[in-house]
């Protein structure tokens, strides 16, 4: 399974999400703009010594990602998604793709996955987005949990 982060901003949110992926054998790939460096002190204390052990790739832009790695489907994750992220029936191939923390998945790149491929956490009314690597982790497990955690018990895909 891939995890895309597009243009991510904050190091300690991608830096849990490296271990996230390290543990839960998933691709992890990152469209730059990056804000911050990958040597940043942040990122490796929040990845601790993981890093070594996911699989990380740094792509120029989204396109480059989709030209280079041809994912069969891609959910962008954004509150502005209409379909909640527990009525999709996930597979180990698909694709999960969340945007920066302080602007979420762009009109541009919603449009470019499809009002059907656009999913949502459910959350309180006034409410106005959850953390990043909490966001990845909610519905990263679920698709874990529908594909009976097969990534975990068979290696790397």
């Amino acid at each position: 399974m891939n995890i895309v982060l597009f243009e991510p901003e904050i190091p300690p949110n991608t830096g849990n999400i490296i271990r996230l992926c390290a543990n839960t054998n998933c691709r992890l790939h990152l469209i730059k703009p990056l804000g911050f460096s990958l040597e940043n002190k942040r990122l490796r204390r929040a990845g601790l010594d993981y890093d070594e052990f996911t699989e990380l790739d740094v792509h120029e832009n989204l396109n480059a990602f989709i030209k280079k790695v041809k994912p069969r489907n891609i959910y962008g994750l954004t509150t502005k998604g209409s379909i909640e992220y527990s009525n999709i029936n996930f597979q180990t191939t698909d694709t999960l793709i969340f945007g920066p923390e302080t602007r979420g998945l762009p009109p541009n790149i919603r449009e470019t996955i499809g009002e059907k491929y656009l999913l949502k956490i459910p959350m309180a009314p006034k409410s106005r987005s959850i953390n990043l690597s909490n966001a990845v982790a909610i519905v990263l497990f679920e698709a874990l949990r529908q594909t009976n955690f097969s990534l975990l018990k068979t290696g790397k895909t």
